[in-house]
């Protein structure tokens, strides 16, 4: 009988009722929770939780997972109970949603990925039911850069009605999600901020959609913007904040709001204009704002927050060189309406930027992942700020004397001019080697480069790091799942004769390959400081390792996981966009990169601002002093944020030097073929052919196991150019530097200056 009751009691589970998809996805996020958190505790894939939540395909679970799943469901509505929905306001001369307005083109449309295989774990496509959305306008045609003007009543008339006045509309994805907008933001994150021919001063807003502006100077400007223009973005995790609204300013805006429209050179070197400047005045008497940085090219305009309320705007200036051109290309020199979809994709896919691309990097980590999080009293009830789990939290930690760059104050002690050597100082960067090409390789006719996709990025993915304080240990036992800094000798290591499998070792000649260890791969001399990745290597290629010292963390954990997986995302939307796909062959592959960039140059310009996100952000966890009068031996200003990590930093890059190095030596124990030069993320071969396919050991399409593979994914290749063998010979002899770093000038051949790298 208990049989039957307990089959009864099964059946019954099986069928537990659940939310819809959406109301799933909310649950989660308001509670902080991530996909791979809820996966672990059902013990389900992560793929598996997402499917739960797709609005497009949803999945249902089955069987006991069903009944844990209502169980966390359920537990989560008490916790955080549905808010009543409210109906926009209807405003005039409305532009389509989603919903009303027409499908776009097929080939407008984000091609769904297919997973990546196994043998690259991190090289993950984006599942169709966690990509995220294009914006509108993301895959279409730019939009007119002056829409035309319809009829309605004048902005002139009335400082407190916002007229919308649409652009040409491109028609939105027709698998845009018609209730996917905020509507406290129903205008989207941002606003270009231009003035038209006639005087009327137009905010051009994503999706080509186009507001009259009232405001008269810059104080009303920001009041409109916080009061009417419904600008914008939700925040990116439970615990997280809200996007302050973005108003980029043209020139013709910075005219009409008394602003100079360029900066002199006194104000370029100081950052922002005087503080004695009639805007800044009128700012003041209006009760705003300025944060430190003052009133500059990312300025952030503010009253003091009143109870959960923020009210502050982020303002942009391109003239002012807020647009680095090495980054976001000629994207300053764009109409209102193009550079509008262009920051606009960067927004919804990214987040809205906050300052350069390597400050928005950083803030991401932080809005993914912040540092407190709300929590009631079991007492008093009362609502407090707690720890969040997982995160670096909000007050700064040491870092390892090891760690610490030139001029720290950890070092002040140190004699005047003294150099630290590898026994002193953590020294985890990219490679910048090459050696001379041998008599057989002189034989062939092509240099051929291949790129590492989003590298760094790759390096992060599922990497564990240190969240807190470093605890010294005199003489540990190696542990390679201990993020930390370990002082070790890795001489003895030799690359003649290398482990490549679980039972298989390779004859290698040594000389062809650089170290593991050192940017410049030569061979260690003795004992050094290396990052976690790099003693893990030592011990994978078969070798002991018997540290001297080290500072390791024990409070650790994937910070940057929901930062790496946010990233990959925009990057392979973005790039699907301009019809590189994660699902293609190889010979495909290489067709669609030939000339991508020219079929939407716009979007272009994100996915060089998607990458420059990566690497800039990963740099600011290193930050060194930006003058204001600093000396060696005193604290500077970046050493007051919890996000100055260089031990993050240099785990990131160790761990992406490793897969590099692991990759070029299975390479040569199953080809015999040794790379030229390798500069950071680029890979130099000599080969018969101008294609990577003419060195790749692929066979039926299939590429080497854990080696390198040409795809779009992140940890996947691409071709970065070929030029010719005489070409190398003849660069390296005009310049007398048998060892001149060819992967620097392979893309174009171009050789500028060899002692500057440039």
């Amino acid at each position: 009988m208990s049989e039957l009751f307990d089959a009864v009691d099964a059946l019954v589970a099986s069928r537990s009722p659940l939310p819809p998809p959406e109301e799933r996805r909310r649950l989660r996020t308001a509670h902080g929770l991530t996909l791979e958190e809820v996966a672990a505790a059902l013990k389900v894939r992560r793929a598996t939780v997402s499917g739960w939540e797709s609005v497009r395909k949803p999945t249902e679970p089955r069987g006991p997972e069903r009944e844990a799943y209502a169980r966390l469901l359920n537990r989560l509505a008490e916790l955080y109970p549905a808010p009543a929905r409210t109906a926009p306001p209807v405003r005039e001369a409305a532009v389509p949603t989603p919903s009303n307005a027409a499908p776009a083109p097929t080939e407008a449309r984000t091609p769904s990925a297919v997973p990546a295989p196994e043998p690259e774990p991190e090289a993950v496509t984006v599942p169709e039911d966690t990509r995220p959305r294009p914006a509108a306008d993301s895959a279409a045609p730019a939009a007119a850069s002056r829409p035309a003007r319809t009829a309605g009543p004048s902005s002139s008339t009335s400082t407190s009605t916002t007229t919308r006045r649409p652009a040409v509309r491109k028609a939105a994805p027709a698998d845009t999600p018609a209730d996917g907008t905020d509507p406290r933001f129903e205008n989207g994150p941002l606003a270009v901020v231009d003035v038209d021919t006639d005087g009327q001063v137009l905010a051009y807003c994503v999706g080509g959609l186009v507001l009259d502006v009232p405001a008269k100077s810059l104080p009303s400007l920001v009041e409109w913007t916080l009061r009417e223009a419904k600008l914008g973005q939700p925040k990116l995790s439970g615990p997280g904040k809200d996007a302050d609204p973005l108003i980029v300013l043209t020139g013709a805006a910075l005219e009409r709001y008394g602003l100079p429209v360029t900066l002199t050179d006194e104000e370029r070197l100081a950052g922002r204009i005087p503080e004695n400047h009639k805007v800044v005045k009128q700012l003041a008497r209006a009760d705003w704002k300025l944060t430190q940085r003052g009133f500059g090219p990312w300025a952030r305009i503010y009253r003091p927050a009143q109870g959960s309320e923020r009210r502050c705007v982020q303002l942009c200036v391109p003239s002012w060189d807020a647009l680095d051109s090495r980054h976001w290309g000629d994207a300053a020199q764009l109409p209102p309406a193009e550079l509008a979809r262009v920051l606009g994709v960067y927004a919804s896919r990214v987040m809205t930027p906050r300052g350069s691309t390597a400050v928005t990097g950083l803030e991401l980590m932080t809005a993914l992942c912040p540092p407190t999080r709300a929590s009631r009293s079991g007492a008093t009830g009362e609502r407090h700020s707690e720890h969040n789990p997982g995160s670096l939290g909000k007050d700064p930690v040491d870092c390892a004397p090891c760690e610490a760059p030139d001029g720290h104050p950890l070092l002040k002690d140190l004699p005047r001019f003294h150099v630290r050597g590898p026994a002193e100082k953590l020294f985890e960067e990219a490679y910048d080697w090459a050696r001379p090409m041998t008599d057989a390789e002189c034989t062939l006719r092509h240099l051929v480069g291949i790129d590492v996709n989003m590298a760094f990025a790759a390096g992060a993915n599922g990497l564990v790091v240190g969240l807190g304080a470093p605890t010294r240990v005199k003489a540990p036992v190696f542990d390679p799942k201990l993020p930390g800094s370990w002082l070790v000798d890795l001489s003895h290591v030799d690359l003649s004769r290398v482990k490549v499998g679980k039972d298989r070792w390779a004859d290698l000649d040594a000389g062809l390959l650089p170290s593991p260890f050192t940017p410049k791969g030569d061979r260690p001399e003795g004992p050094a400081w290396y990052a976690t990745p790099t003693v893990a290597y030592a011990v994978e290629l078969g070798y002991e390792v018997r540290p001297l010292e080290a500072y390791v963390r024990y409070e650790n954990g994937r910070y940057l996981d929901g930062w790496y997986n946010r990233l990959r995302d925009a990057y392979l939307a973005t790039m699907a966009d301009l019809g590189v796909r994660a699902d293609m062959a190889p010979e495909d592959f290489l067709a669609a990169m030939d000339g991508h960039k020219e079929r939407d140059p716009e979007l272009a310009i994100v996915v060089s601002a998607i990458k420059a996100t990566v690497k800039g952000g990963l740099g600011k966890l290193r930050e060194r002093p930006r003058g204001e009068g600093w000396r060696p031996g005193q604290p500077w200003r970046a050493l007051s944020r919890p996000t100055w990590r260089p031990d993050i930093r240099a785990a990131i890059i160790s761990r992406t030097r490793i897969n590099l190095h692991r990759k070029v030596v299975r390479h040569a124990a199953f080809t015999g073929q040794y790379p030229v030069a390798i500069l950071s993320d680029c890979v130099v071969y000599a080969a018969d052919g101008t294609s990577p396919l003419d060195f790749l050991p692929y066979r039926d399409g299939r590429p080497l196991p854990g080696g390198f593979k040409l795809g779009v994914n992140p940890g996947l290749v691409k071709h970065e150019g070929t030029q010719s063998v005489l070409w190398g010979e003849e660069v390296r002899e005009r310049f007398d530097a048998p060892e001149l770093n060819l992967a620097r000038y392979i893309k174009d051949g171009t050789v500028t200056d060899v002692d500057s790298g440039e």
